[in-house]
């Protein structure tokens, strides 16, 4: 593969999948792989390791930054930080105040790109179409999973840092959303909140541990997936379009909660009705469980119908013109 670097187009594509990963139930490994960077970005990642020292003492600070692919690499790193940046401010305005078009829209580019990327593998046979199968009913599991119980145990943190890094590498799967099923979201992330604002050694051992076991997954994920994509390049696109076919139920436009929790007092609440979130307007709830409903059976007011159909119907150009500009 030919690494070319366009530092525009590496900038907008890093803050695509910061901006993604802002949005819950979406991943950044999505952006990456429907953007062509996904295979440079987990060789690039699989290139940090012990063997860097000898690279450094034969070939300097230029040698390693080339082993590294250290342009690609920074340049996706600034854009991934303005994305979420940008994200934080524009995409959580939209998800709060419309939330059924930025979903249809979600959703519409990602039923695309699963199209887009069947297309790639040259045949389809039974192999084949039994990973996709796989990888679907795996992805639509987890998207169908009730949260469990979180822990602090230095197990759990280690362990919840490794599987969501792996997530967050597999299109389709969102690592945040990883977080939320394994109980670790209302640990970590209150942790890395305390540790700006009140930092104490409980919550820097959360991170730390949180942190060591995502090194551990990036470091051990990325060659798994990186060997995949080397011997069994076909093979993996199938599986990888299951999984993004899989997770398309998670990011339905419209969903009515099934179980949330109240981030005031941490109390859960189960199939909670219209006129409780009228009663407890400036209550912060995390939505911990959902179900598809059609339009009709909406929990909310206004189901935005044509809203959501016109952002569905941008989600599926987008792809189009991503696959243009990448042609080009």
């Amino acid at each position: 593969m030919e690494n070319k670097t366009n530092p525009i187009s590496l900038v907008l594509k890093g803050a695509l999948m910061g901006m993604a990963e802002v949005i819950p139930g979406v991943s950044g490994g999505t952006i990456a792989f429907i953007t062509g960077i996904y295979e440079r970005l987990l060789n690039a990642i699989k290139s940090v390791d012990f063997s860097l020292i000898h690279t450094y003492r034969k070939d300097g600070i230029k040698g390693l930054w080339k082993a590294i692919d250290g342009t690609f690499l920074s340049l996706l790193l600034v854009g991934m930080v303005g994305g979420i940046l940008l994200g934080t401010v524009f995409i959580s305005y939209l998800l709060h105040n419309f939330p059924e078009p930025l979903w249809a829209f979600f959703f519409g580019l990602i039923l695309s790109s699963s199209f887009y990327i069947a297309k790639l593998i040259p045949t389809w046979d039974l192999p084949k179409v039994g990973l996709l199968l796989v990888g679907f009913f795996i992805a639509f599991g987890i998207t169908q999973t009730v949260p469990i119980g979180g822990s602090t145990s230095a197990f759990m943190l280690i362990f919840s840092g490794a599987i969501a890094i792996s997530a967050l590498m597999l299109p389709g799967i969102s690592g945040s959303f990883i977080l939320l099923l394994l109980g670790m979201y209302t640990i970590v992330i209150p942790a890395l909140k305390s540790c700006i604002s009140s930092p104490s050694f409980d919550h820097f051992r959360v991170l730390l541990l949180f942190g060591i076991g995502a090194l551990i997954g990036l470091i051990v994920f990325s060659r798994v997936l990186s060997w995949t994509f080397k011997n069994y390049r076909f093979q993996t696109f199938a599986l990888l379009t299951g999984f993004m076919l899989g997770s398309l139920f998670k990011i339905w436009p419209w969903r009515n909660p099934t179980l949330i929790l109240n981030k005031e007092n941490s109390n859960l609440i189960s199939n909670p009705s219209f006129q409780f979130f009228a009663d407890n307007p400036n209550t912060e709830f995390k939505i911990l469980n959902e179900v598809n409903v059609l339009p009709a059976e909406y929990l909310y007011s206004d189901p935005r119908i044509l809203a959501v159909v016109l952002s569905f119907v941008f989600g599926l150009l987008s792809v189009l013109l991503l696959s243009r500009l990448d042609k080009k």
